[in-house]
Parts: C-alpha cells; sequence; structure tokens
C-alpha cells in the first residue's frame, strides 16, 4: 500500500489552451495509504482519466504521480503494482472461481499453502465460498463481476486497489449488499482503495473521503456529511442530495437579506461585499413557519408530491422575473399543503449556505431578533 500524491493536469489535445481543452484542469491531491476514496461526478466529468492516470495507463501531459513519495509518472501498472477493476467482468471463463481469484497471485510466485489461504479468505468475504469449483463460463454476470473484484482484492501487496464504476452490471438488488461488503473489506484488509461513480449513493456509502468532480475540475473533497452539510461549490450543493439543494439570488438591503423581494433580517451580513450572491439551502431544511415570521418568506404551492417516507413540496417565490421555485421536504405525520396554497418558508438558519461565484463564503448566520 503507498500514499498517492498527485499534482497534475491533462489534455487529450496539444498545446491547450483553455480550461475547455483539458480533461483534467490543474489539481493537487492527496490519497493517504489505506483510505477509501471516491470520485464521483457526471459522465465526462475526468473521473476515469484520473483514475487511469493513478494506474498508469494513461500518462499525465503536465505534472508527477507519487507513490510513497517515489516518482512513478513514467512507469506502467505493474511497476507501481496496481491492481483495477474494470466496468465489465475480466475473467477467464474456462477457469473456475478458485483459479481465477488464484491466477494474480501464482503469476507471482506466491507459496500454493499461502495462495489457497488468500483464495478462501477472499471467496468467504464475497461468499463465494460454496462456488470455488464451479467454472466461470456457467456463473451470472453478477456472480463474475464478484470473481473480478476478489481479483482485485486478493493481493496482499498492492499499492492500491482502483474500481472504475464496478457495479454496473451487478442486479440493483445485489448493490447495497456488495457495496456493504466492500466496505468490510475495506476495514479488514486496510487497502488503499479508489473508487470511481456518478452514483452518490455507491460513492457516499463506500468511501470515507468523496472527491466531487466536473468539467475536470475537483471541487471539493470531503466526508458524505460535509458534502451535505456544508458544500463548497455550488456544484456539489446541486449534485448531491435528492432533489439537490435549492439556490435563490440574494442581495444585502441595509438591514436583511432581500430573497425573492422579502427583506429577512439578520444579526450580520453574510455575504461579504457587493456583487451577485446566492443563498443555498437543502429542502431538507426548508420548513414551514407561521406567517411574517423572521427568516421566511411567502410562496405558492404548485406541487406536493408523496414520495412515502416524506413529502416533496415545490413552491413559486415571487413573481414576474424574481419568480423562483424552492424544493421542500416535509414530513408525512404534518399537515402537507395543497396545490395553490399560501404558505410561508422559513431558509434563513443555521444550515444556509451563500454563495458568490459558485463558491461558498460563510454558513453561520443568526436571524435578528
Amino acid at each position: 500500500m503507498a500514499r498517492i500524491d498527485l499534482d497534475l493536469a491533462h489534455a487529450y489535445k496539444p498545446n491547450p489552451q483553455r480550461d475547455e481543452d483539458y480533461a483534467l484542469l490543474p489539481l493537487k491531491m492527496t490519497f493517504d495509504d489505506g483510505g477509501a476514496y471516491a470520485l464521483l461526478g457526471p459522465s465526462g466529468c475526468g473521473k476515469t482519466t484520473l483514475l487511469n492516470i493513478i494506474s498508469g495507463l494513461v500518462t499525465p501531459s503536465q505534472g508527477t504521480v507519487k507513490f510513497g513519495g517515489q516518482d512513478v509518472t513514467g512507469q506502467s501498472p505493474q511497476q507501481r503494482n496496481i491492481a483495477q477493476v474494470f466496468q465489465f467482468p475480466v475473467i477467464y471463463d474456462t477457469m473456475t472461481v478458485a483459479e481465477n481469484l488464484a491466477f494474480p497471485l501464482r503469476n507471482r510466485g506466491v507459496a500454493p499453502d499461502r495462495i489457497r489461504q488468500r483464495v478462501g479468505q477472499i471467496a468467504e468475504m464475497l461468499e463465494m465460498s460454496g462456488q470455488l469449483n464451479v467454472r466461470a463460463a456457467g456463473l451470472t454476470a453478477d456472480a463474475k463481476q464478484k470473481i473480478s473484484l476478489g481479483r482485485g482484492l486478493v493481493r496482499e501487496d498492492v499499492s492500491a486497489v482502483l474500481f472504475d464504476e464496478p457495479l454496473t452490471v451487478i442486479d440493483p438488488h445485489l448493490k447495497w449488499q456488495l457495496r456493504r461488503k466492500l466496505k468490510q473489506i475495506h476495514h479488514e484488509l486496510k487497502l488503499t482503495l479508489v473508487y470511481v461513480t456518478h452514483d452518490q449513493v455507491e460513492a457516499l456509502t463506500f468511501a470515507d473521503q468523496v472527491v466531487v468532480m466536473t468539467r475536470g475540475r475537483a471541487v471539493q473533497v470531503g466526508s458524505a456529511s460535509a458534502l451535505f452539510e456544508r458544500p463548497q461549490h455550488r456544484f456539489v450543493g446541486h449534485f448531491i442530495g435528492s432533489p439537490g439543494m435549492n439556490f435563490l439570488p440574494v442581495r444585502w438591503a441595509g438591514q436583511g437579506l432581500d430573497v425573492a423581494g422579502r427583506v429577512l433580517p439578520l444579526a450580520h451580513n453574510p455575504l461579504h461585499g457587493e456583487g451577485s450572491f446566492a443563498l443555498g439551502v437543502r429542502p431538507e431544511y426548508v420548513t414551514l413557519a407561521a406567517p411574517e415570521a423572521a427568516g421566511a418568506v411567502p410562496a405558492t404551492v404548485t406541487q406536493a408530491q408523496d414520495i412515502g417516507t416524506y413529502w416533496l413540496l415545490s413552491a413559486r417565490l415571487g413573481s414576474g422575473d424574481s419568480e423562483q421555485t424552492i424544493r421542500a421536504r416535509l414530513s408525512p405525520d404534518q399537515r402537507i399543503p395543497r396545490v395553490g396554497d399560501a404558505v410561508w418558508l422559513s431558509l434563513v438558519g443555521s444550515h444556509t449556505c451563500y454563495y458568490r461565484d459558485d463558491v461558498l463564503i460563510d454558513s453561520s448566520v443568526e436571524v435578528a431578533a
């Protein structure tokens, strides 16, 4: 295992001049030895490029990759001692499950007794002990991908194990079980794991630290709690959560915050300057309030959806050019307004965030008495 330090940028075209020319904009990042990380973002954001640079399949056009302080930028995946699990199963159909799992160890001359022990350990973790003597050709796609996962995990001496959307072919019912299993395996084996996905649930349940990416840029690295509570960039607030964070244009109006034409009195100005700002608040923290309550705005309900464990309320603020839509997640045990109802929604509190040029500037304000 190794600490991985990245200081690089990458473009697939020569002589990049603009941000759009880069697959990965300049970044500095560290993956600690033994950590579990996820690279999360939409298709085309650069996460697979970053993973392939870590593995050695792609050489960065600028900068360096270091393992344990050693520059490995020019080294192959074999020299870096990387294990990589791809989106679709990479196994030998003519071999049994046990032979597939043992193959990486036999190639490295590991003693037969140790191979049997390690294969048995990984098979038990993946709940495949009863299939060790079954040929891979007759297995389902789910089982074949579990073999691929096992082949990546079976070596004890790897610098890191890299996963490129490995649960794509897995039945949805089994994905939750495998995510929990990978988490358990990480805690038991203490391997450095880097996991690429566009699925926030996979990333947040698997990784200790999530790298959120968009348009070739890593906009935030943090725990699930940090990404949810304090998105450092508007994209993170939008991408994390179901639904994502509400964003409303705001300005300071002397004694408070002007939101859709209503001034909310605050103890101090959270915006720190002139210009264009946005207020961000999660639907989970938007609540029904009494009329004229401090920190609340009037709205008209446009949609009320019963999701089962909660109601998702959509409401319209303001009118004309200043009209905005806001969403709130409400508990089913409270009175749910109907479409067309006039309501007051509380927006400002300890969970409210403020953004300038898409970047978090402050998130701790007090409503004035």
